[in-house]
């Protein structure tokens, strides 16, 4: 007689990791609305989750395809920071448009990208080292672009800033009676576009293979016939590519130039990453994992601020809190899943 049981199959690392995440920032967001209430009850404080962050959801996403090789991107910041106030000074000074301003925030990403990965890849640089240099540069670059501030008055730019897409049927009633639908910006859609992108790439196509074979063993992906140092160099120009379409992004929102713009975005996009399942080891992680790492990490600074704990410092002691329970929750389930495998193996 046929026996029609077919055996589970465990999850890999990558989805029993994203899976942990995914419910974490559902569990904790549920408790928020249970305990804090009033803002989390409101569901645009839920979809400013991704207004405000649309930016950082891009360049996370650009982090975990380079951490998934092993390596390490801290440049996305001061890139951010290079390419609004080179679009914004050129709207501003020469007369651009919204392509032209595009086409110079992925042409300025694009282009770290390229250098960068050529020094790791082909040059064997410590990625460290060289997106560190890569910061110091770019934000230096800002500053030669314009030393102070510039806020971009084009017509057509602005209206695409002010652009919303009301979400149907999903709202509240203000005091006076009247219906304020929710709404999302524009850089979300691009953010939810960018993620949908990636995680078909990841699994689906032979790049996507490649990265994780590439950040689990190089040497045996390099036995495999798999080219590593063009698998790192695509790694790095396709983190600088989402760098780019994250500084347009966070210029729509903004809507500003700033040498400070995006300080510090580059360590909320590691923490986004890692909290969202990736291993800085490399070999595993998840764009969708990623994306609800930026949501979690986010809600947790929204649930200090309900706490009445408004003070910055307070938020940072939270974000690296949370940020060593994943790494050791992480290490542990992993360390026990090695284990286990390993018995059912012998």
């Amino acid at each position: 007689m046929r026996n029609t049981n077919k055996i589970k199959q465990p999850l890999s690392n990558t989805a029993l990791l994203m899976t942990i995440t995914v419910c974490t920032f559902v569990g904790m967001y549920i408790l928020a609305m249970i305990i804090w209430g009033g803002g989390f009850l409101n569901p645009q404080q839920f979809f400013d989750l991704f207004n405000n962050n649309a930016y950082l959801i891009v360049i996370s996403c650009g982090l975990t395809i380079v951490m998934i090789t092993g390596g390490i991107d801290i440049s996305v910041g001061g890139a951010i920071a290079l390419i609004t106030m080179s679009a914004v000074v050129f709207m501003e000074d020469h007369g651009g448009g919204i392509f032209s301003s595009l086409l110079i925030a992925l042409g300025i990403g694009l282009s770290i990208g390229l250098i960068q990965g050529f020094f790791v890849a082909y040059l064997k640089i410590q990625p460290f080292i060289v997106t560190l240099a890569g910061m110091f540069f770019t934000r230096g670059m800002t500053t030669i672009v314009s030393k102070i501030p510039r806020t971009a008055t084009n017509e057509a730019f602005v209206a695409l800033k002010d652009t919303y897409l009301n979400i149907p049927f999903i709202g509240t009633y203000a005091r006076n009676g009247n219906w304020i639908p929710s709404y999302i910006e524009v850089g979300v859609i691009i953010a939810v576009l960018v993620v949908v992108v990636l995680w078909a790439v990841l699994k689906w196509t032979r790049f996507g293979r490649n990265l994780y074979a590439v950040g689990g063993n190089s040497e045996s992906a390099l036995m495999l016939g798999i080219n590593v140092q063009r698998t790192q160099f695509f790694a790095y120009v396709l983190c600088g590519l989402l760098a780019g379409i994250g500084g347009f992004v966070y210029l729509t929102h903004t809507g500003a130039g700033n040498a400070s713009n995006a300080t510090g975005a580059e360590m909320q996009a590691i923490a986004s990453s890692i909290i969202g399942g990736t291993l800085l080891s490399g070999g595993v992680g998840s764009v969708v994992g990623t994306l609800f790492g930026v949501l979690s990490l986010k809600t947790i600074n929204n649930i200090v601020v309900a706490s009445g704990l408004h003070e910055p410092y307070w938020q940072s002691i939270t974000t690296g809190l949370m940020l060593c329970f994943f790494i050791l929750l992480q290490s542990v389930i992993l360390s026990n899943r090695k284990k286990k495998l390993g018995n059912l193996a012998g």
